[in-house]
């Protein structure tokens, strides 16, 4: 899929699209390395969630990590790879563009038959693992809302997002900005979500923009490869 297209789908824009597709032609072009430890591409920190798992408590962090291998079917070598390279690819593009957290989700179906968007990688602060892709969570979460949709959502300020009326989740009180915009598979449906969070108030200038978009580009190339 070309920028044009993916911006087209998302409702996002950029001055010259087709920076955003000569980066993602560059990014990770061989598989990345297999840490030693393969569980820690599986398992990772969550904070508690509040009553009724709606919110997380940030800060307090679950005695239980969440394990990606059940949803994922298992740990095998294709997931594993699957695994490393997002997690590559986040890495660099984090390091790149100065983010503050950023994270690659996929669309699964969880163990109680649900369907969630589930972090695939990231970094950053832990934050909750699936976001329920249901019309009261979305009201709530801007991934939730993003994953449903399909369309991109950029809030250049949280404050003034929410002074406007706007709902925000929060999982870090530090958030000043967001952007949270969609995957998709080759016949345009929605297959998950890429969220960036920064400290700062207006932090999505152009050339990051771009380069998010090309990290949208290559992941939802690799999710839908093989």
């Amino acid at each position: 899929m070309h920028a044009a297209h993916y911006l087209t789908l998302s409702g996002l824009s950029l001055n010259s699209p087709d920076n955003a597709d000569t980066q993602a032609a560059t990014m990770l072009t061989h598989s990345a390395t297999l840490p030693e430890t393969l569980s820690s591409l599986y398992q990772f920190q969550v904070p508690e969630l509040g009553e009724g798992g709606a919110c997380s408590l940030f800060g307090v962090l679950d005695d239980i990590p969440y394990d990606r291998a059940e949803i994922l079917g298992g740990v095998n070598a294709a997931n594993s790879q699957l695994l490393a390279d997002l997690q590559a690819a986040v890495d660099l593009i984090a390091e790149q563009t100065g983010a503050d957290w950023l994270g690659i989700y996929s669309r699964q179906t969880n163990a109680a038959g649900e369907e969630v968007l589930m972090k695939m990688a990231y970094m950053g602060a832990p934050s909750r693992a699936e976001f329920p892709l249901t019309a009261e969570f979305a009201a709530l979460s801007n991934n939730s809302t993003v994953g449903l949709s399909g369309k991109g959502r950029l809030i250049q300020s949280v404050n003034a997002y929410r002074a406007e009326g706007g709902e925000y989740y929060t999982c870090d009180p530090k958030v000043q900005a967001e952007l949270c915009i969609p995957l998709f598979d080759a016949q345009d449906r929605v297959i998950g979500i890429i969220d960036a969070e920064a400290f700062s108030e207006h932090f999505f200038d152009e050339s990051r923009l771009t380069a998010f978009t090309a990290l949208a580009l290559w992941s939802q190339q690799r999710l839908t490869a093989g």
